[in-house]
């Protein structure tokens, strides 16, 4: 679905303007170190109308008051507009972890409705078109991206978990490129 040409010919040093900030968590079910890990990626719209992954601040065989942590630095760091948090797997639970650490932070609740597959091709089309940039390199991340499989995996390469980071960087550029 991804080329690594996609990403590296589309990469950046520095964060240039933004419009707009998102900090996108794909939480796991469990906290566990065999657990999936909780895919925290932060993305802008940059003034060019180009979409920049900005950092992954993804983490692994934490509890939900860490990773909501996390989740709330990233947005602080980068002075993210919102967090945008996929519920499928906790439904308002995901919300309230993170409103434990900071209750004025919006939070945007999404809900996966259809494959992973289908979720990324879209995203992954804009990469193809060179509107999605990465600024530096988030390794683990790109390795993920151009490992995805058509079924929704990751080869047990990298694994065989669940793309975590995939997951949370779709979320973040689809939330990124709505108006």
């Amino acid at each position: 679905l991804w080329r690594r040409e996609w990403i590296d010919q589309n990469r950046v040093d520095r964060v240039p303007e933004l419009t707009r900030v998102v900090v996108a968590v794909d939480p796991p079910v469990s906290s566990s170190p065999e657990a999936d890990a909780c895919g925290i990626i932060v993305a802008g719209l940059g003034i060019d109308g180009r979409a920049y992954v900005v950092a992954d601040r993804t983490i692994k065989g934490r509890e939900p008051q860490i990773w909501a942590r996390a989740a709330v630095a990233a947005a602080r760091d980068f002075a993210a507009s919102r967090i945008v948090a996929e519920v499928n797997q906790g439904g308002d639970l995901v919300v309230l972890v993170i409103h434990q650490v900071d209750a004025t932070i919006p939070v945007r609740k999404v809900r996966a409705t259809t494959g992973k597959w289908h979720r990324a091709e879209p995203v992954a089309a804009l990469y193809a078109d060179g509107r999605v940039v990465h600024v530096g390199e988030h390794v683990a991340l790109e390795n993920q991206l151009v490992a995805f499989a058509a079924d929704g995996t990751t080869p047990a390469t990298l694994g065989g978990k669940r793309p975590d980071r995939l997951d949370a960087l779709v979320w973040a550029i689809t939330e990124d490129r709505k108006s």
